[in-house]
């Protein structure tokens, strides 16, 4: 069965590697294979990459849509998440569970819960 998609106005997306946008008018079409897929609000830019978890949640996302280089990404996301827990131990439950997602694979399911590590993050650097 197809996933079908709609797209608002100049809305951006992720599928298979390829950014898609929407020209001025909203749109639809239907996706009939299994390729990585991330919407404009679960799309995290180098620019908006300015905290330690938001690097690791890009570290992740690299490794979901780019296949060709997923060793590279992996390396990546092993010194960040490294220097996480290093810098907050108590990071150590969310790194775990994403930490698990990333050896099986399952990249998507990893970005969402990466979603948690930077909530964690911006909660300690609202307590300091």
């Amino acid at each position: 069965m197809a996933l079908k998609i709609t797209l608002k106005p100049n809305e951006k997306m992720i599928i298979g590697g390829a950014v898609i946008r929407a020209g001025a008018n909203k749109c639809q079409f239907f996706v009939e294979n299994n390729v990585p897929i991330l919407r404009q609000n679960g799309i995290m830019t180098a620019d908006g990459a300015h905290s330690p978890a938001r690097r690791i949640y890009l570290a992740i996302q690299l490794m979901y849509v780019d296949e060709v280089r997923i060793a590279e990404h992996q390396k990546l996301y092993w010194e960040l998440i490294r220097e996480f827990v290093e810098a907050a131990p108590s990071s150590l439950q969310i790194v775990d569970e994403i930490n698990e997602l990333i050896v099986a694979g399952d990249f998507y399911k990893a970005l969402k819960k990466a979603r948690h590590l930077i909530d964690f993050e911006q909660e300690v650097i609202e307590r300091a």
